[in-house]
């Protein structure tokens, strides 16, 4: 077994999943063999956590729905105690190609975040009108956060490393947009060294997705109301945690 990847955790988390999350997990294990996998199931309302298990995942249950940012915490806090270094966060529905995760997996001998960028050369992956507009926003503004070029700031693919782990599983914000915009904030305030690598990414397998069209239609306040929060964050009291 490939060492990094038995020292890696695949986290998933899962609301309402059950059509597609059986397939990635067993996508998983094809194409990374030896991985773990733990589905945060996101208080489903149907059959996530026991399509889950049969398909040879490690399960844990929230009583309610959380959102990504609290499954996630869930996870990293999983992964501290169980001794894993490293932490690869993959979308239940199919719209991730695990094959991509040894080569994110690989970036964290380089860097404590990265990122599995869709759009960064790879893939025909589109967004269009004021979210386009909202995110290209968003992606210059935390690349000089972070001090490095960055094109999609709210990826869901993405891998951590020990000091990423550690500082997540303590701080990993639950609020929307909050796991990806204000987590790059926190990760880069306290010092992560943070990189992308472009990724595909594919049609949805199964389930609707997590959002509605009036919360599309609203993305760029909450985008950019997340991204305030996170700048009034005090940095000084993340440095210690990293």
């Amino acid at each position: 077994m490939n060492s990094r990847i038995e020292r890696t955790l695949i986290v998933m988390p899962a609301f309402n999943e059950a059509e597609s999350v059986g397939d990635v997990i067993r996508e998983v294990h094809s194409k990374i063999p030896g991985a773990q996998c733990l589905v945060v199931d996101d208080g489903s309302g149907d059959d996530t956590t026991s399509v889950a298990r049969a398909a040879g995942a490690e399960v844990a249950v929230l009583p309610f729905n959380l959102g990504v940012g609290g499954a996630m915490r869930l996870g990293f806090k999983y992964a501290l105690e169980r001794g894993f270094d490293n932490v690869v966060q993959i979308d239940s529905d199919g719209q991730h190609d695990p094959g991509n995760v040894p080569n994110l997996i690989a970036q964290l001998e380089k860097a404590d975040l990265v990122i599995g960028a869709r759009f960064a050369g790879e893939g025909e992956y589109a967004v269009h009108g004021l979210r386009k507009a909202a995110m290209r926003l968003l992606a210059t503004i935390l690349s000089r956060t972070a001090g490095t070029a960055l094109t999609d700031t709210t990826s869901g693919f993405k891998a951590c490393g020990p000091r990423a782990v550690k500082l997540f599983a303590e701080h990993y914000p639950a609020e929307y947009l909050g796991d990806t915009i204000e987590a790059l904030v926190i990760a880069s305030r306290a010092g992560c060294v943070i990189v992308q690598v472009p990724v595909s990414m594919r049609p949805r397998a199964g389930g609707k997705p997590s959002h509605n069209p009036f919360e599309a239609a609203t993305y760029l306040g909450r985008a950019f109301l997340a991204l305030g929060f996170a700048l009034v964050r005090p940095a000084s009291t993340l440095a210690t945690k990293a």
